[in-house]
């Protein structure tokens, strides 16, 4: 995909928008997270962060479900959270006040534009 097509995408997203997805890869069970086919042509990954500290509470390959986007950075890839808190670690809700206290004020904005790559000194 090019930077031009990522762009695009991302400029019809929006933080809190739910997709359902289907769970494609759980490439290291407790490590890594899970990466989830939401329909575009860019993945979207779960962060282990955010899942259950119970390997079997986690959705296994092919769960269908939906997931919401928690974050998208410079990377050619979106990042979520499960809808379903069977799904979620037990303290999801300190752990974002924790990690990303303004996400109440972010949710149905627009996700930005990756910032501008720096050239390396």
């Amino acid at each position: 995909m090019t930077d031009a097509e990522w762009t695009r995408i991302r400029r019809g997203l929006r933080f809190g928008q739910v997709f359902e997805g289907t769970v494609v890869k759980v490439p290291r069970p407790g490590v890594i997270g899970i990466f989830v086919d939401i329909g575009l042509s860019v993945g979207g990954f779960v962060d282990v962060l955010w899942l259950s500290d119970e390997i079997e509470d986690w959705p296994a390959e092919g769960t269908v479900a939906d997931f919401k986007i928690f974050w998208a950075d410079g990377r050619q890839q979106i990042r979520l959270v499960p809808c379903d808190s069977r799904y979620l670690r037990n303290d999801f809700t300190a752990m974002v006040e924790r990690i990303r206290p303004n996400w109440s004020s972010d949710e149905g904005q627009p996700v930005p534009d990756p910032e501008p790559a720096t050239p390396d000194e």
